[in-house]
């Protein structure tokens, strides 16, 4: 059963080192690679070993050796171009032998030693060109990984007075980013956090967000008031997208001790859980499109004050977290499950809720999947840490 690739953001600082190659994932792919020569190893030695009895015990003679081919064309899908060689070469001197020992028809096995020779020269050209596409993936990937790591910068255990956690998971198996995205700085006016969805999947989505997280930081550390963070975005996506592209987004601040503000473009309403067993949804008062398409309204969105005390956490999201059936085709129901999983540590909450939302679709995920938890520990609490100095974007 595939699973959705998750992408968990634990206690890091913001300066990263370079990234080296994992040695375990070289000595997981080193391994995948020998036991794919094993096996096809392992099949060319039964399978001639087969055609050899056949040929010996049966009445049938020289039909059975064209399935000396099987080797070769086996090794085309594990083996190097020079294993595949071996074991054709193997294979074609094999079926010289044993057709000289039947005393068949030259011609005929010439016929189909000749076979041999073509099936064997055709694996190891299919067997190089596959190891030309795995590279060009391997690249790939790699950049897409550096592409993770620019956007969706990892965000710290703990940024100004919060405790943070972040999940993201993409709906495809070997996808680094998908079409959600989230960020949280710290600037001189408090913490500040976006989560969104792009509408649409790919490259184009991929851009879309770079031009949000991009626009967001550098508003969120210019601008005092939230709402101006907002316009900033809407002006830039209005520019740039196009008339059908939009970006859903929660933006969210904390300007002073006890005070959370949000802004609702149209996305997922957050939730507020107080204490162990209260779950809000903070709707929004005004609704208000999507970024993007701010000039089909009139209306501008409107910021939203709540109250946040100690002890109480913040979650944000995507659709995709909300939006996930089972095999009755009933959605997760969030609000229920964070009130079943929450604690004071955010990483066990969302780790916790993650496994839940994975078990709940049957363990994979057909939409990107993103979710932020913020919690502002009391000042007696083992787990508060020092505020995090704001740091230019």
């Amino acid at each position: 059963m595939s699973q959705a690739r998750d992408h968990h953001h634990g206690h890091r600082t913001n300066r990263q080192p370079t990234r080296r190659p994992d040695p375990a994932s070289w000595a997981a792919s080193l391994d995948q690679s020998r036991c794919g020569a094993y096996i096809a190893v392992v099949v060319t030695a039964v399978t001639t070993s087969l055609v050899a009895l056949l040929v010996f015990l049966g009445d049938a003679g020289m039909s059975w050796l064209p399935l000396l081919a099987v080797g070769p064309a086996l090794a085309a899908a594990t083996c190097r171009p020079w294993g595949v060689l071996r074991i054709g070469i193997l294979a074609t001197g094999l079926g010289a032998v044993l057709g000289t020992q039947t005393g068949e028809p030259l011609h005929q096995l010439a016929v189909t030693l000749a076979a041999l020779s073509a099936v064997t020269l055709a694996s190891a050209l299919a067997s190089l060109l596959r190891g030309r596409r795995e590279r060009v993936l391997a690249a790939v990937r790699s950049v897409a990984e550096t592409a993770q790591n620019a956007l969706l910068r990892p965000v710290p255990a703990t940024v100004g007075p919060f405790q943070v956690a972040v999940r993201y998971s993409a709906a495809a198996a070997e996808a680094r980013i998908g079409g959600d995205l989230y960020a949280l700085v710290p600037t001189p006016y408090g913490v500040r956090l976006i989560v969104g969805d792009v509408r649409g999947k790919g490259l184009p989505a991929v851009g879309t967000t770079a031009l949000v997280l991009g626009v967001f930081r550098e508003a969120a550390y210019d601008e005092p008031d939230l709402l101006d963070v907002v316009e900033r975005i809407e002006r830039s996506l209005t520019r740039n997208l196009g008339p059908d592209d939009f970006v859903t987004a929660v933006v969210a601040g904390y300007p002073e001790p006890g005070r959370m503000e949000i802004v609702n473009c149209g996305h997922a309403p957050p939730l507020l859980v107080s204490g162990s067993t209260a779950v809000t949804a903070i709707e929004p008062t005004h609704p208000a499109p999507p970024l993007g398409l701010r000039s089909l309204v009139v209306r501008r969105p409107s910021l939203q004050v709540l109250p946040f005390a100690d002890g109480d956490q913040l979650l944000l999201y995507t659709d995709g977290v909300t939006e996930a059936r089972d095999c009755g085709r009933a959605f997760y129901p969030l609000a229920e499950r964070v009130v079943r999983h929450a604690c004071d540590e955010p990483s066990r909450t969302l780790a916790a809720l993650h496994d839940d939302l994975l078990a709940h679709v049957g363990g994979r995920l057909h939409d990107d999947a993103a979710l932020l938890l913020l919690r502002k520990p009391a000042a007696a609490d083992p787990a508060a840490a020092p505020p995090m100095a704001a740091e230019a974007p």
